[in-house]
């Protein structure tokens, strides 16, 4: 239970601009602190009690729930429960949460005499995000002092991660390995890097359906399962999906697909690309563009039943050899790689295959045995890739083999490609 004092600590923005005020009025000088406090740790309460030793009143402002770029399912506690564990610290005088993504306002209004900050920050390269660079200019031009304090860190998001994570053991396990071989720094710069490419995506172009039901019960009449349908969601999926995900990391990305002529559903495709990317369809004749529509139980999410729209067919041989030639065209004449997206529906032959194995250009492949290619499109109908991104099952179905290690598998497939 929240104790009187701690309670009375925490104020409106409109309040605490009031108190400092008037503390100013008096004289004292006023040290501000601001940031997250997901989880209040002993780095944090050694950084408030060294903030408070510079000045008169320590003032602390926490960051929005709807502004912690911490990641997924952060904050781990909402702004209330952030203020009361903030208050309850004799070195703090007064919490407030802001309303803004960064302190820059606040510095402008409150205008404290001192803005401290970790030392975990006094390389303002550790702050990927640039909003310390914003702060401690707007600091420089209002004659804040800027200060770091000198003590332990340990962060929030670290420790909520290695010891309250919700991912599964074995996830847990490589994040610690990958962390253990890159640092973040290393993990920024290859991400930038990415920025600068342009990227030629190819294959399947696929509408993922999900039809929402609720049970009724068995039909009267026969055994069958009585399904009334609540709603419908239509995705843009396979290698729009793909070259999306691509679009927030590259510069530029170019998708060659195949639509049907027959219920094409091209503008809505197309309005569903990110702006980056830029589309060249080719049209397989007398079919739709393909569609899977999974029926499925609202209330648990189970699929209940998944309907393949399709035609199994590649382009005409003279079409395929034109989508051929605009996909070479582009990866030889520009592209950095090109990204086989190939479900093994028909939109990249064994002709287009065969060239892109035989280009010089960066390939990186990615295919998937699923039921509609009746579980006989493996990787190794590609016989080079500078990249191959294939599952354990998808692999040991190529290689027959339901034994051997990992260990083993991995570096043959590596070396055959």
């Amino acid at each position: 239970m929240t104790t009187e004092t701690t309670r009375l600590k925490i104020v409106s923005l409109e309040r605490l601009y009031a108190e400092v005020t008037s503390l100013r009025a008096q004289g004292k000088r006023i040290v501000l602190a601001h940031g997250c406090f997901d989880l209040l740790h002993i780095g944090h309460i050694r950084y408030l009690e060294s903030a408070r030793q510079m000045g008169d009143a320590l003032v602390v402002t926490l960051s929005p729930d709807e502004y912690v770029d911490k990641g997924p399912e952060r904050p781990a506690f909402n702004s209330q429960l952030r203020a009361e564990a903030l208050a309850s610290l004799h070195s703090v005088d007064w919490v407030a949460v802001n309303d803004q993504p960064t302190a820059v306002e606040l510095l402008s209004t409150l205008r404290p005499a001192i803005y401290v900050k970790g030392s975990d920050f006094a390389a303002k390269l550790n702050d990927p995000t640039g909003k310390l660079q914003e702060e401690a200019e707007i600091c420089d031009k209002l004659g804040i002092e800027l200060r770091f304090t000198e003590d332990i860190v340990f962060s929030s998001s670290n420790l909520i991660n290695r010891f309250f994570s919700s991912y599964p053991e074995e996830l847990q396990e490589y994040i610690s390995l990958f962390r253990s071989r890159h640092s973040l720094p290393e993990i920024i710069e290859v991400l930038d890097a990415m920025t600068k490419l342009t990227v030629c995506v190819a294959g399947d172009a696929i509408l993922d359906e999900y039809c929402y039901c609720s049970t009724l019960g068995l039909s009267s009449k026969s055994p069958t399962i009585a399904m009334l349908r609540m709603n419908t969601d239509l995705y843009a999926g396979g290698v729009m999906a793909i070259a999306n995900h691509l679009a927030g990391f590259a510069l530029e990305v170019h998708i060659f697909t195949v639509l049907g002529e027959n219920e094409s559903e091209e503008e809505f495709i197309s309005s569903a690309l990110l702006p980056n990317v830029r589309p060249h369809y080719s049209y397989l004749p007398a079919a739709p563009t393909t569609k899977k529509t999974r029926f499925v139980e609202g209330y648990s999410a189970t699929k209940l039943l998944e309907i393949y729209h399709m035609k199994d067919a590649c382009l005409p041989v003279e079409r395929d050899a034109l989508f051929r030639e605009q996909i070479l065209k582009l990866g030889n004449g520009g592209a950095d790689l090109i990204l086989a997206a190939d479900f093994g529906h028909g939109a990249l032959s064994m002709s287009t295959r065969e060239a892109l194995c035989a280009s010089d250009v960066f390939l990186a492949v990615n295919t998937q045995s699923n039921a509609g290619n009746k579980m006989m499109h493996t990787i190794s109908r590609y016989t080079r890739a500078d990249y191959a991104s294939v599952t354990e099952g998808e692999l040991r179905l190529d290689r027959r083999d339901t034994a051997s290690h990992m260990r083993v598998l991995l570096p043959e497939a590596a070396h055959r490609f």
